[in-house]
């Protein structure tokens, strides 16, 4: 009778140590460097004032970095941004936050106002998670049509296809990666993705991130070798 006092008293113990454990591992973990040699960050202002030169030594290869959102919001660090990772030898992308509410020529605009045509840049990324809301509903087929000459237009002026970050239940919703044949960016926690027209070429594997540079959590992700 003793010692399943003794058990039932340490299994809680041990549960609560491995949980404890887990928190505090949960922020450094990201997917194996071996089998996924290419890692990188994306950001915007919510990071705040970051401390680039800290990073490549961590362990960040690359960063997309958040450009504008809609059809008139720009990012207020961008440009501090843009040259932070230029100066720290980390390769650098810009990405745009697409909304459902503004034409696409709008925010191509907005997007090519702020994003430099550099030579040295990863392609330019479109995020596609906002389901709304907007004053009036957007059926699937007309919003791909506003992707479409957002698309067109970013690429006509970068000379490169763009890659389409989705969460599943964007591209559930809305059959994007189904419709538009580009690199696919995917979000899929700690898993790898499960979704998606065909295979992704950069997968954003947690959103719990941390790094000495950056106050608070940060999106991590990986690169297709």
């Amino acid at each position: 009778m003793r010692r399943r006092h003794v058990v039932i008293v340490v299994c809680p113990l041990l549960a609560l140590v491995a949980i404890l454990t887990a928190h505090a591992w949960a922020p450094y973990w990201h997917p194996s460097d071996r089998a996924y040699p290419d890692q990188g960050i994306d950001v915007s202002h919510h990071q705040g004032r970051i401390d680039w030169p800290l990073l490549p030594a961590q362990g960040v290869d690359f960063a997309y970095i958040k450009a504008s959102e809609g059809g008139e919001f720009r990012d207020p660090d961008f440009a501090r941004n843009w040259a932070g990772a230029r100066a720290a030898g980390v390769r650098r992308g810009a990405y745009h936050f697409f909304t459902q509410c503004r034409p696409g020529a709008d925010q191509a605009a907005n997007f090519i106002a702020m994003v430099p045509a550099d030579a040295d840049t990863l392609p330019p990324a479109v995020d596609l998670e906002h389901m709304g809301p907007c004053p009036r509903a957007v059926t699937p087929a007309a919003l791909r049509t506003e992707i479409a000459t957002f698309l067109r237009l970013i690429e006509a002026h970068y000379h490169m296809s763009a890659r389409l970050y989705l969460t599943r239940e964007y591209d559930e919703a809305y059959a994007i990666s189904a419709h538009f044949d580009r690199p696919l960016w995917l979000r899929s926690i700690v898993w790898k993705p499960r979704f998606g027209a065909r295979p992704w070429t950069l997968w954003q594997a947690s959103n719990f991130h941390r790094l000495d540079g950056i106050n608070g959590r940060v999106d991590w992700n990986v690169a297709r070798p």
